[in-house]
């Protein structure tokens, strides 16, 4: 059996398929990935980078983010890794009159990308899979993909998130590409209702029904 290692990337896999889409948020991601996979691989590992939300926008956030990552933990062979939110106030030009400029609050988020980067090439070269599946369409991992490949010498797959069509340099940066569909997210979702870990039920939020 061939092992994989799957390496989510989850902003931009909120923003590019989930964002519009609250019933396929309650995603179980390894239902997700093996379907996409040939029968002679298993997924040797699952690594989802994301970052706390703040709740600025909506003070509710954060408990159905902490709900759904405890949902996520159920998943065997998973593990969390958290970068960060770098908040801080900007001056930007109005769209209508270029020569005015008001204050907006501007939120990025720090890391994420960065330690995907460097778990895929590390585990790549410590041989821990065959084939490393990334789901994310951020232009910044280009180079990780393209490394693991020649100096890993690693099969990588990238799951394009959105439906619109893969760009050259992605075509050309992985080993192959797959489209994520709106049925394969649809196909994807945890129970309404899972055992956690500590014996406590998790229940999916009410507002992704």
């Amino acid at each position: 059996m061939r092992r994989v290692f799957v390496y989510v990337d989850g902003f931009n896999l909120y923003y590019r398929a989930l964002k519009k889409a609250p019933a396929h948020k309650w995603l179980n991601l390894a239902a997700l990935a093996q379907p996409l996979l040939q029968e002679d691989c298993e997924i040797a590992g699952i690594k989802y980078f994301t970052a706390r939300v703040t709740g600025r926008r909506d003070p509710d956030e954060p408990r159905r983010q902490q709900i759904y990552l405890n949902a996520l933990s159920t998943t065997p062979n998973l593990s969390i890794h958290y970068g960060r939110f770098l908040s801080k106030t900007k001056m930007r030009p109005l769209v209508s009159d270029e020569t005015r400029y008001v204050e907006v609050h501007d939120t990025e988020e720090k890391g994420s990308d960065v330690g995907l980067a460097i778990h895929m090439l590390n585990d790549g070269w410590m041989n821990k899979y065959d084939i490393a599946l990334l789901l994310s369409q951020d232009t910044d991992l280009l180079d990780a993909v393209s490394f693991v490949r020649r100096y890993c010498r690693k099969t990588v797959g990238v799951v394009w998130l959105d439906g619109t069509k893969v760009p050259g340099k992605w075509s050309n940066a992985a080993s192959f590409t797959l489209q994520l569909t709106p049925s394969r997210l649809a196909a994807a979702q945890f129970p309404d209702q899972i055992m956690g870990r500590g014996g406590h039920y998790i229940k999916k939020p009410g507002q992704w029904a």
